[in-house]
């Protein structure tokens, strides 16, 4: 990547070169569309969705439940990348609903987060802070006219029908290259989807995708993630590094003991040798005190130790389990509401899960 922009750099050099920084005399900007950046957290085509933000293809609207079809059209994950020179970036986008939650940031339902390439890491700029279903604003100006990578990511909990990225007018706006990697696919529930998190870059598979440099995609359906077999047959759609499953917390044992089993065989059929991850469900904070909702989480957890195991025993390879041995912590400060994660329980189970993946040999060097 830094080659790249270095080519680029040099091909632009002296047209950027040859600026005087003057912040008081930026020129007017002008805004461009999504034939102007890279679209990622995604592996469907445009073609096959409804909106290019979409998390699901339009065929499948009548092969989910209306729920989970809904929650498909929140942009979590989504991000899009592009380079410019330009000394200011404003972001316009256009939400679906203009949600609302009385326990989640605004920012982080319906705002957009700005990173920027600095070194060899990815460094916040600035969140976008919703107003109105049509938003504008301003990220940041007076920078240097100089050639830098950078990511927007998108809102968690409502849908954008339109992202436009505004810079100065005598500016470039480049498509950087495809990642080449292969993506990381997780699968599960609101904390997969980004609840609570106070703005979208702070939703754990954003916070690893930006540590690995990989692609991550979120199917992270708030409520809803219950192994169900249409979606998982749409993940084994994807060549993955690896299929990370987090639906637990959403499901009841029955559902367990009935829907991992067929999750493993839909997904070997197509990729026989591919990480497959699980993730038991945590222990909620008020479960350390209400004895029945312990034992409901233990039983939980208790039916999927016993269908990986008995998996792997049938002769299934590459089946990873990570237990709920305080990937938060062990101070019960992670949390908005005992259950959903602040940024620092984000912050905190994206370095226990990318320290799983090392341990288990799924994500190496080569990946990032």
């Amino acid at each position: 990547m830094k080659k790249f922009v270095w080519a680029i750099f040099l091909i632009i050099s002296t047209f950027a070169g040859a600026q005087e920084f003057n912040p008081e005399k930026v020129p007017p900007m002008k805004f461009y569309g999504k034939d102007f950046y890279r679209i990622e957290g995604t592996m469907i085509s445009d073609s096959l969705k409804e909106n290019s933000f979409d998390r699901l293809p339009l065929s499948y609207q009548n092969k989910v439940r209306k729920s989970v079809w809904e929650l498909s059209k929140n942009s979590a994950g989504i991000s899009i990348r592009f380079l410019s020179n330009s000394t200011s970036i404003k972001a316009k986008w256009e939400l679906l609903t203009d949600k609302k939650m009385n326990h989640m940031a605004e920012t982080g339902i319906k705002g957009v987060d700005l990173y920027a390439m600095v070194g060899n890491r990815w460094q916040f700029v600035n969140t976008g802070r919703p107003t109105a279903v049509k938003n504008e604003a301003l990220l940041i100006e007076n920078m240097t006219p100089v050639l830098r990578e950078y990511r927007l990511f998108l809102p968690l909990y409502d849908g954008v029908s339109a992202v436009e990225i505004g810079i100065d007018s005598l500016s470039e706006i480049i498509l950087p290259p495809v990642l080449r990697t292969k993506p990381i696919v997780f699968y599960g529930t609101s904390i997969t989807q980004g609840g609570c998190a106070s703005r979208p870059g702070m939703a754990y598979t954003n916070i690893i995708s930006r540590k690995l440099d990989m692609d991550c995609i979120n199917f992270g359906f708030s409520g809803n993630g219950r192994m169900e077999a249409p979606l998982v047959e749409l993940i084994s759609e994807i060549d993955a590094a690896c299929y990370v499953i987090d639906c637990i917390p959403n499901m009841t044992v029955n559902q367990i003991h009935e829907n991992t089993k067929p999750l493993i065989e839909i997904i070997r059929k197509k990729h026989p040798n591919t990480p497959i991850v699980f993730i038991e469900q945590m222990i909620y904070e008020k479960a350390f005190f209400d004895s029945t909702v312990y034992q409901l989480i233990t039983q939980k957890n208790a039916a999927l130790k016993s269908e990986v195991t008995k998996s792997i025993e049938s002769g299934f390879a590459n089946i990873y389990y990570i237990d709920n041995q305080y990937p938060l912590g062990n101070d019960h400060e992670a949390t908005v509401d005992g259950v959903h994660f602040t940024d620092l329980g984000f912050m905190r189970f994206s370095d226990y899960l990318i320290d799983k993946f090392n341990r288990f040999g799924i994500i190496t060097s080569s990946d990032k």
